[in-house]
């Protein structure tokens, strides 16, 4: 397509598949959608079992476009979840997109999984569990600007500007934020999946923004177990 071309013109073009997948959750899904005339209409998503994708993921993939037959080079686009999440689910679901997508070079999208609750909720801001008695946590200030950070009661309390509504899909996040933000509306959703990962990025697939390959990388806001315990002298991770 030219460069010219308005995004009414490329929606209404429009007809290819897109793969999803999510690994940063307790347990991962992977989906397929036929994206035409501006809108993506989910095919199939399959559920990964928790805490083993390295073993499940690419087979989950392969069983998803051969049931209806599909090959990979027929895929249009990847929508990819990057974090925050677990490092190895992070770094599994990002390596096997990079090993599917670079031999075809296959467009990839990268979204935030914090970005997919918040559209799925539909409010601004969200948080997840992070475990150890923290959360990650995206917020959108008065001025529009989003920012993403890992934070503990200590850094809650230090939030001035509260949001008025906070998307939130596990126990432990919303028993955190309850204690903390006493003022906020908790907006209890489903966790985002893959085909939300999709929806919510029909609109940067038709305008063609796609990530670089080679620049992609998890989007972790806190360091692996590795780094913590093994090596107390090691930098903490900068947060968004």
């Amino acid at each position: 397509m030219q460069g010219t071309q308005s995004v009414a013109e490329m929606r209404a073009e429009a007809d290819f598949l897109v793969l999803g997948v999510d690994t940063c959750g307790p347990s991962g899904t992977v989906a397929l959608a036929r994206l035409k005339s501006g809108a993506a209409r989910i095919l199939r998503q399959t559920e990964l079992a928790g805490r083993s994708f390295s073993a499940t993921l690419v087979a989950a993939i392969g069983d998803l476009l051969t049931g209806f037959g599909i090959k990979l080079g027929e895929i249009g686009a990847i929508v990819v979840t990057s974090g925050p999440g677990s490092f190895t689910g992070v770094r599994v679901g990002l390596s096997a997109v990079k090993g599917l997508a670079e031999p075809g070079q296959i467009p990839v999208v990268a979204v935030s999984r914090l970005g997919v609750l918040s559209a799925k909720a539909g409010v601004g801001s969200a948080a997840l569990d992070a475990h150890r008695h923290e959360v990650f946590l995206r917020l959108v200030g008065e001025d529009g600007c989003t920012r993403e950070l890992l934070a503990g009661a200590e850094e809650l309390s230090d939030v001035h500007a509260q949001p008025a509504q906070i998307a939130v899909c596990d126990d432990q996040a919303a028993e955190l934020l309850k204690a903390s933000w006493q003022g906020v509306e908790l907006v209890r959703s489903d966790a985002p999946t893959a085909a939300d990962a999709i929806q919510l990025c029909v609109a940067r697939i038709l305008r063609r923004e796609f990530d670089d390959l080679a620049l992609l990388d998890g989007h972790y806001l806190r360091r692996s177990d590795a780094e913590i315990f093994g090596d107390p002298t090691a930098p903490k991770a900068q947060r968004a």
